[in-house]
């Protein structure tokens, strides 16, 4: 392996550290090499708190070996002010020669900017090493900035024989025939490891969301619970207010963003209604909506209304697909995602199933 891509790798895997925390900022891993040797090395843990390049400088004990080092980063120095100051600057107070660098920010604040910086102070500066890894670490920042909208993931559970649900109504023989509707009990699809994967999963999107039937069925929390982390923000689909005000997602425990036709007048501190027009294109309004609250990722959890308006309008970056080792015979039927390629894992007997949207 080339020097400059082992470092830059080191600082992927150092950036991914902060998975989930960094919102609304990029995932960011520093390094910092003296003859071969790492003296120092950080990354960027949550918005506001000092960025990857800071953390790196700060934990380099002989600070006289800067002038003679290189900082590898993997993704562009900031040159402008936020939350913290311009890591452009530090790296040229602290006169540090040498600056790699795995890809540009595409934020238009950045956007090659920190590099003329770097450039203009007489600082040799190398890019592109390992760009797509770099790009890929922070494939939710780069969607965000230059589609305008979220990262979208898709998950639900399907089983052998590729439903997501049992029927909600069902015949019952004690009843000569007559047609019951009983609300069901949940009903696990996947083992154990695979839902605690996707709490995994939670703790490191910005946002989740499910539409009304979804929510009045299985009254979920959306929270994160077999997994140590951040709760995503909840968004929630209900077109006529049709949810019960006594329902988890009303519990003002985590920021909650109920999208419907009208804007409900009785709003809680961590509960918000905000309007879209359901006879038209829903999924390009909630992602344009999104957008607008600053959230770069969401995980589209179900149910199949909402996960196929996704696939139909062609806004969704991933999918991610769980098979069980069970059978329904029938049910609601599983999303229908047009064939491309995917990669497939096993965990425990059950079946997970990636698929990348490139179009």
């Amino acid at each position: 392996m080339k020097i400059h891509e082992k470092y830059i790798e080191r600082c992927i895997e150092l950036a991914k550290n902060g998975l989930g925390t960094t919102y609304p900022n990029p995932l960011v891993g520093s390094v910092i090499v003296h003859e071969d040797k790492i003296i120092g090395e950080g990354w960027h843990k949550q918005a506001g708190e000092p960025h990857a390049e800071v953390n790196a400088i700060n934990s380099v004990k002989d600070k006289t070996l800067l002038k003679k080092a290189t900082i590898y980063v993997s993704l562009e120095p900031c040159s402008h002010f936020g939350k913290t100051p311009p890591c452009c600057d530090l790296i040229i107070k602290n006169k540090i020669p040498n600056v790699v660098i795995g890809t540009v920010d595409p934020n238009v604040k950045v956007a090659g900017n920190g590099i003329k910086k770097l450039l203009e102070a007489g600082i040799q500066v190398t890019t592109g090493i390992l760009e797509d890894e770099c790009n890929e670490l922070n494939k939710r920042f780069f969607t965000f900035h230059e589609k305008k909208r979220p990262y979208v993931i898709l998950k639900w559970a399907e089983t052998h024989d590729g439903f997501i649900a049992p029927e909600s109504i069902f015949c019952n023989p004690e009843t000569s025939g007559m047609t019951v509707i009983k609300k069901r009990a949940p009903v696990w699809i996947t083992n154990f490891y695979s839902r605690q994967l996707v709490h995994k999963w939670r703790s490191e999107e910005q946002a989740i969301l499910v539409g009304t039937k979804t929510a009045i069925e299985d009254n979920p929390k959306l929270n994160v619970r077999d997994w140590c982390g951040n709760n995503p923000i909840r968004i929630v689909l209900d077109r006529n207010n049709r949810i019960y005000t006594e329902s988890h997602i009303f519990d003002n425990s985590v920021k909650t963003i109920m999208i419907s036709e009208t804007v409900f007048s009785d709003e809680k501190e961590n509960v918000h209604f905000q309007k879209i027009d359901f006879n038209e294109n829903i999924a390009k309004q909630i992602v344009q909506l999104l957008f607008q609250n600053e959230i770069q990722s969401v995980i589209i959890e179900g149910g199949r209304q909402s996960l196929q308006t996704f696939i139909d309008e062609n806004l969704w970056d991933e999918a991610r697909i769980f098979i069980g080792n069970i059978k329904f015979g029938s049910g609601i039927s599983a999303p229908i995602l047009p064939k491309k390629s995917f990669e497939k894992k096993s965990i425990g007997n059950d079946e997970l199933i990636i698929v990348r949207n490139h179009d």
